[in-house]
């Protein structure tokens, strides 16, 4: 049977306590052996405080803007804010990053918020497709 996953948008993976408080990468997800994937959105939730000034971006080890440049958080001002981060089409098609099995896939704190003790802290969530290589 295949997974929920593939052929269909879904929840690929989900970090509690990725620390906003501090600049650096955390991985969100590895693409499964055999399988490829394009990414959705990624949501920001279960905030422990005010990440207003924090900037991340999402993409793959090497390349992390290839997904989502810089994405300034400054409605999630408060504990227990919700933010959906995604590629906003205009006029033009957009192109989605087709990644193949083995990319780790990663959030980049590039601007913290906080006083870098390891608070405000989120859960990170990304969604997309699988499907077979």
């Amino acid at each position: 049977m295949a997974d929920l996953k593939e052929k269909a948008i879904a929840l690929l993976s989900s970090v509690a306590t990725v620390d906003l408080g501090s600049t650096g990468q955390t991985t969100i997800y590895t693409v499964p052996v055999g399988k490829k994937c394009v990414l959705d959105h990624a949501r920001i939730r279960c905030l422990s405080g005010d990440a207003k000034a924090t900037v991340v971006t999402f993409g793959q080890v090497g390349a992390l803007t290839d997904f989502l440049g810089a994405q300034t958080l400054v409605a999630l001002n408060a504990a227990a804010a919700t933010g959906k981060l995604e590629v906003v089409p205009n006029a033009s098609t957009v192109i989605a990053v087709e990644y193949t099995a083995g990319t780790v896939l990663q959030i980049d704190v590039t601007t913290a918020s906080g006083d870098g003790g390891g608070t405000p802290t989120a859960t990170v969530e990304l969604f997309g497709m699988i499907d077979d290589a």
